[in-house]
């Protein structure tokens, strides 16, 4: 049994949890006994499984190489899944390096292959990063014989990328992963065109699994943008695995194990196309419905979404009750100078006229903007959304 990580964005820990649990990957949880194998970690806690410009959380959890496999195909809240390597105490720089050179490092790495390594220091002897990262590629050539080539890893760059390590010195003690994923994992291949302020698939997915949506009942997005929300529905509908049509980190490991791989993707079973709900996504802006049809179609689901180019007022939703979930503008993702309040206000309204009843989900990080809308939601669920803290707030139509 290995040690995974499941890196998330900050706040979608517990989303992350509940698809581990539904993987078979952790145990669950029961209401008298507490959780043995769950360990949620902010980024005081956890630094190491941060990327630049986050301050990533996640859940850590163990299993065997089919295990790693099936969670980059799966996860749908999940930003990448690490690999623990090892944990060992250096106080000491030539420490560092032979207890690093121990590391099984031949399982993920071919000699002279290039890493990009990130390195965080907190609390420790050993405090300079660089000088932590000389060293451990110095380990990494003594196990595998040619010196590491150190290169930072580009998620737009063609061919091979580096193979991502990251190495978190605490209190003397220094623990260091291998990233399994490559890309992040919201880069799931389909979305290509992207409208203002385009929503990450991810939180995307994390809006839908937070709202409640059943997969089964009708989905309204008025303000679709370049389609994230509509098209991670139809792939949770259809059951389609996010990860089914990428390249992973893992895949250019020497011990990759290629028929394991299309095993797994091969044992998905998807569900009919004639028990898909009925999914609406419309915004007044041309391009956007361009882009977001276009997206569709490179997802495979473009079938699954009626689209239209339509004011919030002209909605006309399914026989209901069913989901609204949708991530409206807000000051800080369009311009700070634009009064929004009516377009909430309207929004409320036509919910009332047309959506009486149904389960509401709306993505905003200001609450006088939520209030227009008239609404009784529930702001408690939060993340992060481009950098900046955002609620999702729930409710229903009343």
């Amino acid at each position: 049994m290995e040690t995974f990580f499941a890196v998330t964005s900050p706040g979608l820990e517990e989303l992350a949890a509940q698809e581990l649990r539904r993987l078979g990957l952790l145990p669950k949880e029961l209401p008298t006994r507490r959780p043995s194998r769950v360990r949620r970690y902010s980024s005081a806690h956890y630094d190491h499984s941060r990327l630049p410009g986050e301050d990533s959380g996640g859940v850590a959890f163990e299993g065997e190489l089919a295990d790693l496999y099936r969670a980059n195909l799966h996860l749908r809240t999940a930003s990448r899944v690490l690999v623990r390597l090892g944990e060992f105490n250096a106080t000491g720089f030539a420490e560092l390096r032979k207890k690093a050179g121990r590391l099984a490092w031949g399982r993920y790495l071919t000699p002279g292959q290039p890493v990009d390594l990130r390195v965080t220091c907190h609390k420790s002897r050993l405090y300079h990063s660089d000088a932590v990262a000389e060293r451990v590629a110095g380990a990494i050539g003594d196990c595998l014989g040619r010196p590491a080539l150190l290169q930072k890893l580009d998620e737009e760059q063609a061919g091979q990328p580096p193979q991502l390590v990251v190495v978190r010195l605490v209190n003397d003690a220094c623990a260091i992963s291998v990233d399994s994923s490559g890309s992040l994992l919201h880069r799931r291949g389909y979305r290509l065109a992207t409208a203002k302020a385009p929503l990450r698939e991810t939180l995307a997915a994390a809006m839908l699994l937070a709202a409640g949506w059943d997969a089964a009942s009708p989905l309204l997005d008025p303000f679709c943008g370049s389609g994230s929300i509509a098209i991670e529905a139809a792939l949770l509908a259809r059951g389609l695995p996010p990860g089914r049509s990428r390249r992973f980190a893992f895949m250019d490991w020497p011990g990759y194990d290629r028929k394991l791989w299309e095993a797994l993707r091969a044992e998905v079973q998807t569900r009919p196309a004639t028990e898909l709900p009925p999914i609406q996504a419309s915004d007044r802006d041309a391009g956007a419905i361009e882009m977001a049809r276009a997206n569709a179609e490179r997802a495979g689901v473009a079938e699954f979404i009626e689209f239209s180019c339509q004011a919030v007022s002209a909605i006309q939703p399914p026989e209901g009750p069913g989901w609204v979930v949708t991530n409206p503008p807000y000051g800080l993702r369009v311009s700070a100078n634009r009064d929004l309040r009516n377009l909430y206000a309207q929004l409320g309204h036509v919910l009332k006229a047309h959506c009486m009843g149904w389960h509401v989900a709306i993505l905003c990080n200001d609450p006088k903007l939520l209030s227009q809308t008239g609404l009784r939601l529930d702001p408690s669920f939060s993340m992060v959304n481009g950098g900046v803290k955002v609620r999702l707030a729930r409710g229903r139509v009343a």
